[in-house]
């Protein structure tokens, strides 16, 4: 069975920091663009960051700036996004999907999506 399973969400302090991990069980994340979404209560899904699977080129939203960074091991078969400075505007369901380029998940071809994982931050 091909699965993606998030994990790494929490409740975090306004200022703190999160990384999110991203992996997959079933099939190979090598090949494949993989992005961080998330969704908020009431609010659209907002994509947040992709990174590219032959050069790993990484794009952010700019509602994250730099605050965000995505990475991936291959090795682990696993994809992770560090979350720092977090905000109570950060709070939200947040997943990881995966599609054959980036401009596949730009076009929302998504192959796969995960579960999702809560953040929470709050004092």
């Amino acid at each position: 069975q091909k699965q993606l399973v998030e994990s790494g969400g929490g409740l975090v302090q306004p200022g703190g920091s999160l990384r999110l991990s991203c992996a997959a069980s079933g099939f190979s994340l090598e090949h494949y663009a993989i992005a961080w979404f998330r969704q908020a209560p009431g609010k659209a899904r907002e994509g947040l960051s992709c990174i590219g699977s032959t050069d790993n080129s990484a794009y952010y939203a700019a509602s994250v700036g730099n605050r965000f960074t995505i990475t991936r091991d291959n090795a682990k078969n696993a994809v992770f996004l560090q979350m720092d400075s977090l905000t109570s505007e950060d709070t939200a369901v947040y997943f990881c999907a995966t599609a054959s380029a980036i401009s596949d998940i730009r076009n929302n071809e998504i192959e796969y999506w995960g579960q999702g994982t809560q953040v929470t931050v709050s004092a």
